[in-house]
């Protein structure tokens, strides 16, 4: 009975206590406004307070729906970084050679104007949607494309070494030197001679058998004043088929596209590497994008706690006031206040931060302005979706789709072609090779004197009569058979009469062969360095995986038990307001109340954002972060044959 009473009587006085905390509020006009801060060392100094409700997230326009965007990047993609200009723009180009004028990158020229240029706009986002513009838009993740572009150059270099070369020459020589005997020029006190040549030829190695061939037309016209040219001036063609092959080193089964081989094992090895820098990039786009709305939680979380404080500051003052109420309660929640104001700055800070480093990834930027557009997260994170846990399944992905392993395994094929290139380097030299030439000539023959017996035939020749001697001697001279102009010389040699033909065997090898054995030794220590290395990252892809699924298990739990704990912690602060209510809990039994559900608040908060960046880490981990938001990355095939690689 005396329990009752007691209790009757605390209820009655809580019920006064709030009667004159209402009077209180309503009669006092002067006091300050909630959140201001008084600055050490001037008193009537004040800073506004943040704000402590309004909308947190920005007022984001829709954007229309997104397509994946396209990652592979074919051979085709080199093309546009290629010169295609025709044999009419040579001048040009020859023109920009010697132009005096430099030029400059854009990005030397820095704009003031440009630099202040933002777009205010703000975009609402899912996830999804922000990943695929910024895989379209960022630079980053551009120059990393660029890598397997520039690698597709490499084979095409490697293929150019069987590109037919062509080859000409045409010259004009003449030569005037003093005359060295009276039998030279007949008298003449100079020997002059006047050469005109033009020459062709084309040469190609060969992508079957790794040997050269070669074709060569070499034309001479040659005049001079000497006594004993019998055809002055002549023309003297030649045709010649030259072919040089190897027989032990850089001779093989398909050994002359090794180097082709390499080259395109590489550039797939690029394509890897580009594959695992957009599983990174998705991952980093996905961890910017939880973490904004883990700032926005965290502010509202703040914010929440703030204006809690600044009540409880108002209804202290006013129970000090009327003499209810003991000052050290007012000046702990003075306390409290200033401290959950110093809370909500810091996190604004950290919204405006991730806010920032978001946007420049996103580089949503359809006004070309310095500042792109604000994203506004629209995903929210989804504590309670279903999550189905696979270890083997898991590991058995990772195998096959992380693309770090693909490249990896691809370095382990291009070792072994190294290994095999320099095993071959080894051999010897043994080569072999032919030719076979045909020429002849033709021109103004003159008539020669003969000397000792004379020959008759159909090439003799009758000086000119002179006054001295009226009537010619006979048969005082010869002339020879290849009277005529250029083209009688191309007709005699098609004759086959006048020909030359060779046939050359050439070995050569070091005595120790040190630089070949060190290269091919090399090259197996990097083969099985590569080996060790795959193995090593297989090692921490299982240390990935389970790491993945062990915390991914964990953070749903968690994000579970901190639910429960947010809402027990809001159940129980609620309690202690009511026993405040009526005088039955201090101001220090309220604010660690009141602490606690802060806490578990962010605590919530923080563990369903971790668990939507554990399924981005797990999803990483077994290399289906791609496939997880419908982007097509597949290594493409980057063989071609050129036709001249086709022989």
């Amino acid at each position: 009975m005396f329990r009752n009473k007691i209790i009757f009587v605390a209820i009655c006085a809580g019920a006064l206590l709030v009667a004159a905390t209402q009077a209180g509020l309503a009669q006092d006009a002067g006091w300050p406004p909630p959140g201001s801060l008084k600055v050490e060392g001037a008193p009537n100094q004040k800073t506004t307070p943040p704000a402590t409700s309004g909308p947190i997230r920005l007022q984001a326009i829709p954007i229309e729906p997104q397509t994946p965007p396209e990652v592979v990047t074919p051979n085709s993609s080199a093309n546009q970084f290629e010169h295609h200009d025709d044999i009419l723009s040579l001048p040009r180009i020859l023109g920009h050679q010697w132009s005096f004028t430099r030029e400059y990158p854009p990005e030397n020229l820095i704009s003031e104007r440009y630099m202040r240029s933002t777009d205010t706009a703000a975009r609402g986002l899912t996830l999804k949607e922000a990943i695929f513009i910024a895989l379209r838009n960022n630079p980053s993740l551009k120059a990393a494309e660029l890598t397997p572009v520039g690698a597709v150059e490499t084979i095409r270099e490697a293929n150019g070494s069987f590109d037919p070369n062509l080859t000409s020459q045409i010259d004009e020589i003449k030569s005037t030197a003093p005359t060295t005997s009276v039998l030279q020029t007949g008298g003449s006190d100079a020997f002059t001679q006047k050469l005109y040549d033009w020459n062709f030829g084309i040469n190609k190695v060969s992508a079957l058998t790794n040997g050269t061939w070669g074709v060569i037309f070499d034309n001479e016209r040659t005049f001079s004043n000497s006594a004993f040219a019998s055809v002055n001036p002549s023309y003297n063609p030649t045709l010649a088929l030259s072919v040089s092959q190897p027989l032990l080193q850089n001779f093989g089964w398909k050994f002359a596209t090794i180097n082709v081989e390499i080259a395109e094992s590489g550039q797939m090895e690029s394509q890897w590497n580009y594959g695992q820098s957009l599983q990174d990039f998705v991952q980093r786009i996905g961890n910017e994008y939880w973490a904004v709305v883990l700032a926005e939680e965290n502010l509202e979380v703040a914010r929440a706690a703030l204006r809690f404080n600044q009540d409880l500051v108002r209804q202290n003052a006013i129970s000090v006031k009327v003499g209810t109420l003991a000052p050290i309660d007012l000046q702990e929640a003075q306390s409290a206040e200033a401290t959950s104001e110093a809370n909500v700055y810091t996190a604004e800070a950290n919204l405006r931060s991730s806010r920032a480093q978001l946007r420049q990834d996103v580089m949503l930027n359809p006004q070309d302005t310095f500042l792109p557009e604000e994203i506004e997260p629209i995903t929210r994170p989804n504590p309670q979706e279903q999550i189905v846990i696979d270890h083997e399944r898991a590991l058995e992905l990772a195998v096959q789709y992380r693309p770090s392993l693909g490249g990896l395994r691809e370095s382990i094929r291009n070792s072994l072609l190294q290994v095999h290139f320099a095993e071959n380097q080894v051999l010897p030299q043994l080569n072999i090779g032919a030719q076979i030439g045909l020429t002849s000539t033709a021109g103004k023959t003159l008539c020669t004197p003969s000397l000792g017996t004379p020959t008759i035939d159909s090439g003799n020749c009758t000086p000119k009569p002179s006054i001295a001697d009226p009537i010619p001697p006979v048969n005082s001279g010869n002339r020879l058979p290849f009277n005529g102009i250029y083209g009688n010389a191309l007709d005699r040699m098609w004759s086959f009469g006048f020909y030359s033909y060779a046939a050359v065997i050439t070995f050569s090898m070091p005595l120790d062969n040190a630089v070949a054995r060190a290269a091919l030794a090399q090259a197996r220590v990097s083969y099985e360095q590569s080996r060790l290395t795959y193995r090593a990252a297989l090692s921490q892809a299982v240390v990935d995986v389970q790491s993945g699924l062990a915390n991914l298990y964990a953070d749903y739990k968690r994000a579970q038990a901190t639910a429960s704990a947010t809402y027990y912690a809001r159940q129980s602060l609620h309690d202690e307001q009511v026993r405040f209510r009526v005088g039955m809990a201090t101001t220090h039994d309220l604010l660690q109340f009141q602490e606690e559900q802060v806490s578990a608040e962010g605590n919530q908060v923080q563990a369903e954002t971790d668990l939507e960046n554990a399924k981005l880490a797990l999803y990483h981990a077994d290399g289906t972060l791609l496939q997880q938001y419908q982007i097509n990355f597949q290594v493409q095939d980057p063989h071609e044959v050129p036709w001249y690689a086709a022989f």
